[in-house]
């Protein structure tokens, strides 16, 4: 086998089924087979694929220019999409700048983070809070806000970690009782230790790879709350959850709150090229102003800002807006939400619901063994992770793909135990 796989023990590797082309929501196989792919190719293809609109654009860049740097030079495409995402994204973000990846998007975030209490004069500011259970990404600092073993655990020796807290229980409707112990923990290990934290790093409202968790908006309001008082910066990852897959445009809007710095990757591209961006506010942009390099942000991907990935992504939006996605995926909603109701079972744990997520939590990964060959034989694409069965379809899927989907969901929960 010449090609290494991720996520993946290469060892007496199974046959892989192979694209050969998709359309809509359809991924068609060099066997003739087609499924409906029920995941948008690691939540990214929200348009779904080959989409005419974007098919043109991408095509009318590449015979303009593929690719130049934003070293020294500049195009309307990364100028365009910068003013863009200052627009639609929350209150404060003012200053856009690209990378490759949201792994990358991650790590500029925490550079940022850093380097801005360094500019600001403050010493000793240099440990970072994440979620336990949260992931951002695959490269070493994003490891080191990472809290998944599965990911990280090969590293675990070398990676340099900072503090973790809980997550509230009670999900997005979560009591007030509920969301106020965690904003203890967190207080706690402010009150004690913020001379030595730059930042506090989180997905909001759902914690994807780390498990499909969702908690209450009322938590992001108070941490940023205790941020403020504790000179801390607050960091959203929206690389998951940017452009709409939680039923607002950013989940930072379930609670009208603006981060100092938001990373966003995933869906920003619709799935077409690998980019990511990373906002952050006039005060952080503002510290790192000066006469030398020694207050300037020493990064540059060679494909930042990349021609053809700010065209698809600045189309990608337009499609958004004009088309009124938001409307599309509260369908969605609807949908696995009824069909959800009927998926009953004693192997589920908790079923979990939010914009074009749908969440079963199993009480044991031994339930999802064969569940992924299962549904490729019935015509769906799906990739639990762990105990975790999940769909986060393409916005444009159809009612009847998305049905036929969650019918297989339902067959292979009702095979369970005969």
């Amino acid at each position: 086998m010449k090609l290494w796989f991720p996520y993946k023990q290469m060892k007496n590797l199974e046959v892989l089924l192979s694209v050969k082309n998709a359309q809509g929501a359809v991924l068609h196989m060099d066997n003739g087979s087609s499924l409906i792919d029920g995941i948008s190719s690691w939540w990214a293809v929200i348009h779904g694929y080959n989409h005419p609109e974007i098919n043109e654009a991408l095509i009318n860049q590449i015979s303009q220019v593929s690719h130049v740097m934003l070293g020294g030079l500049s195009h309307q495409p990364a100028a365009q999409l910068a003013e863009t995402l200052v627009r639609i994204t929350p209150e404060g973000l003012n200053h856009v700048f690209f990378s490759d990846s949201g792994s990358i998007g991650v790590e500029v975030a925490l550079k940022m983070a850093l380097q801005y209490f360094k500019n600001e004069g403050y010493e000793g500011k240099t440990k970072i809070v994440s979620l336990k259970n949260g992931y951002h990404g695959d490269t070493f600092k994003a490891m080191e806000v990472s809290d998944d073993s599965d990911f990280t655990n090969a590293f675990d020796d070398v990676l340099h970690r900072g503090y973790f807290v809980n997550i509230p229980l009670g999900g997005f409707n979560a009591s007030d009782a509920e969301v106020d112990v965690a904003v203890t923990e967190v207080e706690t290990l402010f009150k004690q230790l913020a001379a030595t934290i730059a930042c506090f790093i989180l997905e909001p409202i759902i914690q994807c790879a780390g498990g499909m968790n969702i908690y209450s908006p009322r938590y992001l309001q108070k941490v940023r709350q205790l941020c403020d008082a504790y000179n801390i910066l607050l960091i959203f990852d929206e690389v998951a959850t940017g452009f709409g897959r939680t039923g607002k445009l950013f989940a930072a809007e379930h609670a009208a709150v603006s981060p100092d710095i938001m990373i966003m990757g995933k869906a920003m591209t619709a799935g077409y090229i690998g980019h990511a961006a990373t906002l952050a506010s006039t005060r952080v942009f503002n510290s790192f102003l000066g006469d030398t390099y020694e207050k300037a942000l020493m990064h540059g991907p060679t494909f930042m800002g990349n021609p053809l990935a700010c065209t698809v992504a600045l189309k990608s939006i337009e499609i958004i807006e004009e088309q009124n996605y938001i409307d599309k995926i509260a369908n969605i909603e609807r949908i696995i939400r009824d069909q959800f109701e009927s998926i009953t079972s004693d192997y589920i744990l908790e079923k979990r619901v939010l914009g074009a997520i749908g969440v079963l939590e199993m009480k044991d990964t031994k339930s999802l063994v064969g569940f992924n060959k299962f549904c490729q034989e019935k015509g769906v694409w799906l990739r639990p992770i762990g105990n975790i069965l999940y769909l986060m379809p393409p916005y444009i899927i159809n009612d009847k793909e998305l049905l036929t989907i969650l019918k297989v969901i339902g067959e292979w929960i009702d095979s369970l135990g005969q």
